[in-house]
């Protein structure tokens, strides 16, 4: 078997070409690992919706044992060739099909958009610069660099009514938030070490017959507040881009305005979320690529 590269070059270089050509079979996908803030995906290029995703697919990518490891699985696939993006195609060249770690589908990912980008950018599938991306979820729009931090633009935050969330045998009151997925954010003076987000915080199942994403917060300072999250489908996760913007958003409701920066610190990082002029939400943080390689479909 031909080896492959070891360092420095990216996906889309000629040696790497040259080993895929060697050793693809049915039975092998290409892959890329990446994170945003220790929120971990791996990403199958499938520019011409070739590949027959599975929930049992994603699942076995996605366990840390006998699979690659991740918090989901990002499908890179071009608008035009994907049933559920077609009709995105004239504003978004890419779609992100994004499955939970344990194989379900999502709406969108704030973590998993920036690695998509980055992928984009890193590998010449994309310009530097202004992107847009359809998601499940609409089609949202990103500015990338040539390296360092990516920005999405994840739109406005819709606030509903009160829900709780109940861990252990403590109920935590929170606001209901959608950022094109569901949300329920539960600002706490309660110890964030101390909660065991090991199985599934118990929610209202009328009010999120989905499921949904929990925050619990603690605000540690002027437009500065602390996370963990457990997130439907994955469960905790070291961090989630939407939840970030989710708690941003009823932050700012609780400071009674929707302008400036807001500060979210998550287990795996620091996350910045910004309103712009039309009370957008602006997610700005890290997005790397790790590694890459061949999923051997008949050995997990």
């Amino acid at each position: 078997m031909t080896s492959l590269p070891s360092t420095g070059e990216s996906f889309g270089s000629a040696e790497l070409a040259a080993a895929r050509r060697t050793i693809a079979r049915v039975d092998n996908i290409a892959f890329v690992k990446g994170h945003g803030t220790r929120n971990d995906f791996v990403l199958l290029p499938d520019p011409d919706g070739a590949l027959a995703l599975t929930a049992e697919m994603a699942a076995a990518i996605c366990d840390r044992r006998s699979g690659i490891g991740a918090d989901g699985v990002l499908r890179v696939v071009r608008a035009d060739a994907e049933a559920d993006a077609i009709a995105m195609a004239g504003s978004a060249t890419w779609f992100m099909d994004y499955r939970n770690s344990d194989g379900s589908i999502s709406e969108t990912c704030g973590n998993g958009l920036r690695v998509f980008a980055r992928f984009l950018v890193d590998t010449g599938l994309a310009q530097p610069g202004r992107l847009q991306i359809a998601t499940r979820g609409g089609v949202v729009h990103l500015d990338v660099d040539i390296d360092g931090d990516v920005t999405v633009d994840m739109g406005a935050a819709t606030l509903g009514t009160l829900s709780t969330a109940v861990v252990g045998d403590v109920a935590y009151e929170g606001v209901m938030v959608s950022m094109g997925n569901p949300h329920l954010v539960c600002v706490t003076d309660a110890d964030l070490e101390s909660l065991d987000l090991t199985t599934i915080p118990d929610v209202d199942p009328l009010a999120f017959p989905a499921g949904v994403n929990v925050e619990f917060v603690n605000i540690v300072g002027d437009r500065h507040a602390v996370m963990r999250v457990h997130e439907r489908g994955s469960g905790e996760t070291q961090s989630c881009g939407s939840g970030a913007c989710a708690v941003a958003a009823v932050l700012a409701a609780i400071d009674g305005s929707l302008t400036g920066e807001y500060l979210i610190d998550l287990p795996g990082g620091r996350l910045s979320v910004r309103f712009d002029d039309e009370g957008h939400l602006l997610l700005r943080g890290p997005a790397v690529l790790v590694a890459e390689g061949f999923w051997r479909t008949d050995r997990h």
